[in-house]
C-alpha cells in the first residue's frame, strides 16, 4: 500500500508542479507600479507623492508634516505637497494601484490543478485511483489574460495618477480661496474703519445742521452694511481655511498654520499657447485612460472569441493502480485514464456574448473620440478664461483703481476748498471700496483660471471653473498671516 502511495505521488508530482510557476517580474512588490503614478505626476505638479505601508512610515511621515506647517505661513507649493504627503483619500487611490497589480499577478499564476484520490473494493489495498482536473481553457487563454491584466494595470496607474493631479489642483484652488479671502477681508476691515469716522462725522454734521438726515441715514447704513460683510467675511474665512485643512490632511495641533494675507501680484506676461490643444491631447490623463479601456476591451474582445464556443474546457488525467493477489503472487496493474469534459454549445452558441463584447467596444471607441474632442474644447475655454481674466484683472489694477484714487483725492481737495460738500466726498469713497471689491476678486479668478489651465493641459479637473462660484471671505486682518 504504501509503495503504491509513493508511486500515485511520483506520477502527480509534474502536474501539481507545473501550476507552481514564477510570479510576474516585480509584482509582488508592494509598491508596484507606484513608481509610475509618482514619475507622472512629479513632471506637472513638481511634488513628492509617497504611498505607506507600514504603521512607521506613517509615523515618521505625521511628523515631517508636522514640521512643514505646525505654525508656519502655508504657500501655495507647500499646501499641495503636504496633500500629497498626507491626504488618506489619495493613499486609498494608490491602493487600487496595487489591487491591479496583484490581478496581473494572479494571471500570471497558472491554475491549480484539483487532485482526487479515492481507494476502491473491498480489500482497502486492492485499488487505489487519483485524477488530476486541469482546466485546458484557461492554459489556452492565458497569455490573453495577462494581457487584458496588464492593460487594467496601466490604467489604474494612470487613474492614481489623475487622483494625485485632482488633490493638487484642488488644493491650489482651496489656497487661493482662502488667501484671497483674507485679502478681502483685511480691505473690508479698512474700509469700515473708515466708514465708521464717516459716519461719527456725519452726525456731528448733522448736530450743526450742516448735514440733511438724508445724508446721515447714508453714512450710517453704509457703515452698517460694511459691518455685516465684514462679520459674513469672517465666518466664509473660518469655511475656506477648514476646506484646506481637510485638503491637506491636517488635525489637532496641525491646523496651528496660517496662509497669507494676499494673493501674489499678476505676472507681468501671460503665457502665451498657440499650440494649447496640442499639448492637452499629448498630455491629458483621461484621454490616455480612455485609450487604455478600449484596449482593454479589444483584447478582451479577442478572447471572448476564442471561448465563444467552449466556455468550460477541463482535461481529466487519472492514474488507477489494482493490486492482485493470484497463486501467492501479487501482481499489480496501472490503467491510465484521461477524461475530457467540455459544454456543449447546443442552445447558446456564443453569439450573444459576442455581440455584447463588440457593442462595448463601439461604446469604448464613440467615448474615446467624443473625450479627445472634449479635451480640445476645454483646452481652448481654459485658455481663453486666462486670458481674458487676466486682461481684466490688469485693467482694474491699471486703470480702474488709479482713477478712482485720484477721484478720491480731487474729492478731498475741493471738499478742502468748500467747493464740494461732504456728501460728494463720502460717495466717491464709497465708489472707491466698490472697485477695490471688484479688483480683488477679478485677481482671485485669474489664479483660478490658471490653475484650471493646468488641468486642462495635463488633468486632474473636475473642479467649477473660475468665475462660476460664489465669492469667499476671510477673517481678522493683519500683516502676519491667518
Amino acid at each position: 500500500m504504501r509503495r503504491g502511495i509513493r508511486t500515485i505521488a511520483a506520477l502527480a508530482a509534474p502536474l501539481l508542479v507545473s501550476a507552481c510557476v514564477t510570479t510576474g517580474e516585480g509584482l509582488d512588490d508592494p509598491l508596484a507600479g507606484f513608481q509610475t503614478v509618482s514619475a507622472r505626476t512629479a513632471t506637472v505638479a513638481g511634488k513628492e507623492t509617497v504611498w505607506i505601508q507600514s504603521s512607521d512610515e506613517a509615523r515618521a511621515l505625521g511628523e515631517r508634516v508636522s514640521a512643514l506647517v505646525r505654525g508656519k505661513t502655508v504657500g501655495p507649493d507647500l499646501a499641495v505637497q503636504v496633500a500629497l504627503l498626507n491626504n488618506k483619500g489619495l493613499q486609498a487611490a494608490y491602493a487600487e494601484v496595487g489591487m491591479s497589480s496583484a490581478d496581473v499577478w494572479q494571471e500570471s499564476l497558472l491554475v491549480n490543478p484539483q487532485v482526487s484520490v479515492g481507494v476502491m473494493g473491498i480489500n482497502a489495498g486492492r485499488t487505489v485511483e487519483t485524477a488530476v482536473v486541469s482546466n485546458i481553457l484557461a492554459l489556452m487563454t492565458r497569455a490573453k489574460r495577462m494581457a487584458i491584466a496588464d492593460a487594467r494595470f496601466r490604467q489604474a496607474q494612470l487613474k492614481a495618477a489623475e487622483a494625485t493631479l485632482r488633490l493638487a489642483a484642488d488644493t491650489r484652488r482651496a489656497w487661493i480661496e482662502a488667501v484671497a479671502s483674507w485679502e478681502k477681508v483685511a480691505y473690508l476691515s479698512r474700509a469700515q474703519a473708515a466708514a465708521d469716522a464717516a459716519s461719527a462725522l456725519a452726525a456731528k454734521l448733522g448736530q450743526t445742521g450742516a448735514f440733511t438726515k438724508t445724508g446721515q441715514a447714508r453714512e450710517h447704513v453704509f457703515y452698517a452694511e460694511l459691518a455685516g460683510q465684514t462679520a459674513e467675511a469672517r465666518m466664509q474665512a473660518r469655511m475656506a481655511k477648514e476646506a484646506l485643512t481637510r485638503l491637506m490632511g491636517l488635525w489637532g495641533y496641525d491646523i496651528d498654520y496660517q496662509v497669507p494675507n494676499a494673493l501674489p501680484s499678476l505676472p507681468a506676461n501671460p503665457l502665451a499657447r498657440k499650440d494649447i490643444e496640442a499639448l492637452a491631447l499629448r498630455n491629458r490623463v483621461d484621454l490616455e485612460i480612455a485609450k487604455l479601456e478600449l484596449e482593454a476591451l479589444a483584447l478582451s474582445y479577442g478572447l471572448t472569441e476564442a471561448t465563444r464556443h467552449v466556455s468550460d474546457l477541463e482535461l481529466m488525467t487519472g492514474v488507477e493502480i489494482e493490486r492482485e493477489e493470484e497463486d501467492g503472487k501479487t501482481k499489480r496493474n496501472v490503467l491510465v485514464n484521461a477524461e475530457l469534459e467540455f459544454v456543449i454549445p447546443i442552445f447558446d452558441s456564443g453569439r450573444a456574448r459576442m455581440r455584447k463584447a463588440e457593442l462595448a467596444y463601439m461604446q469604448a471607441a464613440n467615448l474615446l473620440a467624443e473625450r479627445a474632442v472634449n479635451v480640445r474644447s476645454e483646452a481652448r475655454s481654459a485658455y481663453d478664461g486666462y486670458r481674458s481674466t487676466h486682461d481684466i484683472a490688469r485693467h482694474y489694477r491699471a486703470n480702474v483703481i488709479p482713477l478712482r484714487t485720484i477721484i478720491e483725492e480731487e474729492s478731498l481737495l475741493t471738499y478742502n476748498g468748500m467747493i464740494t460738500n461732504t456728501f460728494e466726498l463720502l460717495a466717491d469713497a464709497r465708489a472707491k471700496v466698490n472697485s477695490i471689491m471688484l479688483s480683488l476678486n477679478a485677481k482671485r479668478q485669474f489664479w483660478l483660471a490658471d490653475v484650471n489651465l493646468g488641468t486642462a493641459v495635463y488633468g486632474g479637473g473636475g473642479s467649477a471653473p473660475a468665475g462660476t462660484g460664489a465669492e469667499t471671505a476671510a477673517a481678522d486682518d493683519g500683516a502676519g498671516g491667518h
